[in-house]
């Protein structure tokens, strides 16, 4: 199936990212140097809600930015080597027409997620754990696939955007573009798929080092702070 091999490509990458962050995690053991560098940088704890302006940034690059443009690339690219749908054909047409759903699809997923978000008057960008350690940071990765903040503290709760959203996607893509014979049953299948590319994409965003001079710190600005837990104190 086209759509799980995406899905696991998009796997693979914050998996890798996490053997390399257990690798630095033993080698920093035996280097004093690190030791001092590490315990000299002190984590931002603050939670700052973001500005609607900074809203606005965020989510035009995240439906219309790079990284979604070279995620459809990538799965256009696996989809067409699976001929998935096959009424869609093959060449640079058949490319095209992948291209154009999976960038869809994911357009619509985050629009939903931003809209639904600003309508429940939560904050469903993602933050780097405060805390220490491959298991604790990778749950809560995983946790915030599903939780959202809400407050000018920042404090976590389930989040109906974050779940909806994938959903929202898959669904508009089936009954909209996608060939007659698929259903909802299908759209729903798919939407799993894309709540695992999301959670995928947290754990990435947890674990691929994302320094003041990267990309993601420039055009995202918010994922590049670590947020405080429920009750931890500015």
């Amino acid at each position: 199936m086209g759509m799980r091999r995406v899905v696991l490509v998009l796997l693979a990458v914050p998996a890798l990212s996490l053997l390399a962050g257990a690798q630095s995690l033993t080698d920093s053991a035996d280097s004093p140097a690190t030791v001092a560098i590490t315990s000299s940088a002190q984590p931002d704890l603050t939670y700052v809600r973001p500005t609607e302006k900074t809203r606005l940034h965020n989510y035009v690059f995240d439906a219309f930015g790079p990284y979604p443009t070279v995620g459809a690339a990538i799965a256009a690219g696996i989809n067409q080597l699976s001929n998935s749908p096959p009424e869609w054909g093959q060449g640079a047409a058949g490319y095209a027409r992948r291209f154009g759903s999976d960038f869809g699809i994911a357009a619509v997923t985050t629009t939903t997620r931003y809209t639904l978000a600003h309508v429940f008057h939560e904050d469903t960008l993602y933050y780097r754990c405060e805390c220490k350690g491959v298991l604790p940071r990778l749950r809560y990765a995983l946790i915030s696939t599903f939780t959202g903040r809400r407050g000018e503290d920042g404090h976590r709760v389930f989040s109906f955007p974050a779940l909806i959203a994938p959903y929202a996607g898959t669904m508009t893509a089936v009954y909209a573009w996608y060939p007659n014979r698929y259903d909802a049953e299908d759209a729903f299948r798919m939407g799993n798929y894309s709540l695992l590319a999301y959670a995928a994409q947290n754990v990435g965003l947890e674990f691929i080092y994302s320094g003041p001079h990267s990309l993601l710190s420039r055009m995202h600005l918010n994922n590049g702070r670590r947020a405080p837990e429920p009750g931890a104190n500015p």
